[in-house]
């Protein structure tokens, strides 16, 4: 059976795009995943001196994780319109050590935010860049207004709970091809 890593770009302990990553991640139905914490992966602040110094035990860890999945789901805090610092951080890191950080493989990429535009621009940050970053395929969902639509541990909105359903599967097929 193939297999998923989800995540959120975030490391709150609260993260609202967390939550939306595994709720998306239930939606899989011949797939199975894992769920990862960005907090358990901390590193430097990367820079040229810093990766001078070697790759942290963590930065290989994370890197060589992306390794063991077949497609990612991945959903992005939307910090000042682009991405939370830690995620951009750990994707620094992972892409000195792999350019295509996402293995030539798929992911579905989300956003979710109180606001009615629903991390939209950090959203289309991703969708520029990562095809370049190695996605094959790429999917996309957008929640607004997270704490209106979405409760105990669902989207409550019909047609936005239908369009994620929509986009799960279609990740999964390209997944399970």
């Amino acid at each position: 059976m193939k297999k998923i890593l989800a995540f959120a770009g975030s490391t709150s302990s609260t993260s609202i795009n967390k939550k939306l990553a595994i709720f998306a991640a239930e939606n899989l139905e011949n797939t199975s995943f894992d769920v990862i914490d960005l907090r358990n992966f901390e590193m430097p602040l990367y820079s040229e001196d810093e990766e001078k110094k070697g790759f942290s035990e963590n930065t290989k860890k994370f890197t060589s994780l992306l390794d063991n999945y077949d497609g990612f789901i991945l959903s992005l805090a939307e910090h000042n319109g682009s991405y939370a610092a830690a995620f951009k951080n750990i994707f620094d890191w992972s892409s000195r050590i792999e350019a295509k950080v996402f293995r030539e493989k798929p992911l579905l990429l989300m956003a979710t935010s109180p606001g009615a535009r629903g991390g939209q621009s950090v959203l289309e940050a991703g969708v520029s860049k990562f095809p370049m970053m190695g996605v094959k395929e790429l999917f996309t969902f957008s929640l607004p207004s997270f704490s209106d639509n979405f409760k105990e541990g669902k989207i409550i909105e019909k047609e936005l709970k239908n369009q994620l359903v929509t986009e799960v599967h279609n990740f999964e097929n390209s997944v399970n091809q």
